[in-house]
C-alpha cells in the first residue's frame, strides 16, 4: 500500500497540532511498512531540509519526502487562503511527477488544487482532514469571527469535493456531516513513551496551561478566574508557552515557564502537575490533553470540538466556553475537593489514554485506508466491465 501524505509542514520543522499529527502518521505508517510519499513545506525564509529529523533509518526506507517553500505571506486580509491555494497547486504538480499512490491523505488546504482537478487522478480516493474546524465553532470576538468568515467558504469547497473527510470525534462529526456524508472517525494519538506509571502527590495543588497566546485559547477568561481565587488558598498555576507580558498575572501563585520546545522538558513538568486547564473557545482534539493525561493529570476543559472524546466526569470536568463564572467555580471546587477523589480522576486519565496511543490507533488507520482502496478498486472493475464490449459466443 502506498499513501501520498500532503501537509503544510511537518514537526519539528513547522510547529502545530496538524504538523505533529503528520509526523506521527508518517512515522507509524512507515513502521507498518506502508510506503509514504510525504509532501510538505517549510517557511519561505528557511532553508529546505535535505533529510527528515526524528525518523529511524528503517522508517526512512518507506518514506519518500518532497519539500518546498510555503509562499511568501502578503499583507492583505485573507492572504493565507490565497497562499494555501498556490501551495496546494505546487504540491499537485510534484505529485503528478511521482508513481501513482493508492490513496491521498491531505491535511488542511494542502489538497485543494488537487481536489479541483481530480479528473487527472482517476480512481485515487482522496481523504481530507481539517482537524479542529475552529472556524465553525464559537468565536471569542467580532474580529475572530470575521477571520472565520474568510476561511469558511474555501474549507467548505474542500470538504464537499473530497471523497472522504476525517472527524476527530465529539461535536466535529456533526459539523462535517453538513458538508460531506462520507465521514471517517479517526482520532489523533500519542506515543507510548509518554505514559506515566505512577503519579506523585504534591503538597500544594498544581494547575497548568499549555499553549501560545491566541484569543480562542481563553487566556483572558482564565486570568480573570485565577485573580478571583482567594489569596489564602495554597496552589500553583503554571503557564507553559509564549505568553505576552501584557497577558501575564503578577501573582506569587502564578509561574510562567515561557516557550519550551524540548518534548522531554514538557513531559517532566507535566508529570509534576495535578490538573491541566484548557479554557478554549474552540478546539479539535488537543494534543496537550493527550500529553497531560499520559502524565497522570486530571483535565478541566471546555466542551468544544472533540474534547469530550478525551474528557468526562471520570477523569475531569467539562464546562461551557467563555464562562468565567463556570471556570472560577470549578477551580474552587477542585481546590476544595478531597485529594483522594482527585487521585482517582488522575488514575482514570492514565487508563483512558492507553486507547489513544499511536501504537494502537495506527492499526485503525491502516484498516480504514485498505477498505477505502479495496472499495475504489472494486468500483473501477465494475466500471470497466460496464464499458467493455460484449464478446459474441463462438
Amino acid at each position: 500500500m502506498k499513501i501520498a501524505l500532503l501537509t503544510d509542514g511537518i514537526y519539528p520543522y513547522v510547529m502545530g497540532g496538524m504538523q505533529k499529527h503528520s509526523y506521527y502518521l508518517a512515522k507509524y505508517l512507515a513502521q507498518r511498512e506502508v510506503v509514504v510519499d510525504l509532501y510538505h513545506c517549510v517557511p519561505f525564509n528557511e532553508e529546505l531540509p535535505t533529510g527528515l529529523k526524528g525518523f529511524t533509518e528503517k522508517e526512512m526506507q518507506f518514506i519518500h519526502h518532497h519539500v518546498i517553500h510555503f509562499p511568501i505571506p502578503a499583507a492583505y486580509p485573507g492572504h493565507y487562503v490565497v497562499e494555501s491555494y498556490r501551495f496546494s497547486k505546487q504540491l499537485f504538480k510534484l505529485l503528478l511527477e511521482q508513481a501513482k499512490p493508492d490513496l491521498i491523505y491531505a491535511q488542511g488546504f494542502s489538497g485543494w488544487y488537487m481536489i479541483n482537478h481530480k479528473n487527472k487522478l482517476v480512481n485515487i480516493p482522496v481523504v481530507v482532514n481539517f482537524h479542529g474546524l475552529e472556524m465553525f465553532q464559537n468565536a471569542p470576538s467580532f474580529k475572530v469571527r470575521l477571520e472565520h468568515l474568510i476561511l469558511i467558504p474555501a474549507i467548505r469547497v474542500n470538504l464537499k469535493r473530497a471523497d472522504f473527510v476525517v472527524s476527530l470525534g465529539g461535536k466535529l462529526k456533526a459539523i462535517l456531516k453538513k458538508c460531506n456524508n462520507s465521514v471517517l472517525e479517526l482520532p489523533i494519538g500519542i506515543e507510548e513513551s509518554w505514559l506515566l506509571t505512577k503519579k506523585t502527590n504534591n503538597p500544594n495543588l498544581k494547575f497548568v496551561f499549555i499553549g501560545r497566546y491566541e484569543r480562542r485559547k481563553g487566556i483572558e477568561e482564565l486570568n480573570q478566574a485565577i485573580v478571583s481565587l482567594s489569596a489564602d488558598l495554597t496552589f500553583e498555576f503554571h503557564f507553559i508557552g509564549p505568553i505576552e507580558p501584557n497577558q501575564q498575572i503578577k501573582d506569587s501563585h502564578v509561574i510562567y515557564h515561557g516557550a519550551i520546545r524540548e518534548q522531554e522538558k514538557v513531559k517532566a513538568l507535566l508529570e509534576q502537575m495535578d490538573v491541566l486547564v484548557v479554557p478554549s473557545w474552540s478546539e479539535g482534539m488537543p494534543t496537550v490533553i493527550l500529553e497531560a493525561m499520559a502524565c497522570g493529570c486530571a483535565i478541566l476543559a471546555t466542551n468544544v470540538g472533540a474534547v469530550s472524546v478525551l474528557v468526562d466526569k471520570q477523569n475531569g470536568w467539562l464546562i461551557e466556553p467563555g464562562s468565567v463564572h463556570q471556570l472560577t467555580k470549578q477551580l474552587n471546587t477542585i481546590l476544595e475537593m478531597d485529594r483522594k477523589l482527585l487521585k482517582e480522576k488522575q488514575q482514570q486519565s492514565l487508563l483512558k489514554i492507553q486507547t489513544f496511543t499511536w501504537e494502537n490507533i495506527i492499526n485503525e488507520h491502516i484498516r480504514t485506508f485498505k477498505a477505502i482502496i479495496q472499495k475504489s478498486n472494486l468500483t473501477l472493475q465494475c466500471e470497466d466491465a460496464a464499458v467493455r464490449p460484449r464478446q459474441s459466443p463462438e
